[in-house]
């Protein structure tokens, strides 16, 4: 069994991704399109759900399935931008 403070830590660690991509952001080091800032907002969501997974709370569950969908989305503009 996994101890519950790796949860947390997993959690934390997502969250700390979303964070620093927003702050990139507001910085204009990265754009709202690019990989980066998508590929870090997707992997902190996923981060932040598996952590829900252990302590779960349906509000925060839903908004990491609705940031989940937003980054897939802006990926996949992102990669349809990238084949014209």
């Amino acid at each position: 069994m996994i101890p519950s403070v790796i949860y947390d830590v997993i959690g934390m660690s997502g969250t700390a991704l979303v964070v620093v991509a927003y702050v990139l952001l507001q910085m204009q080091k990265l754009s709202a399109t690019s990989l980066a800032f998508n590929l870090m907002n997707l992997l902190g969501a996923i981060l932040l759900t598996i952590s829900l997974l252990f302590n779960f709370n349906l509000a925060s569950m839903v908004i990491e399935i609705f940031w989940i969908g937003a980054s897939l989305l802006g990926l996949y503009r992102y990669l349809s931008s990238r084949e014209q």
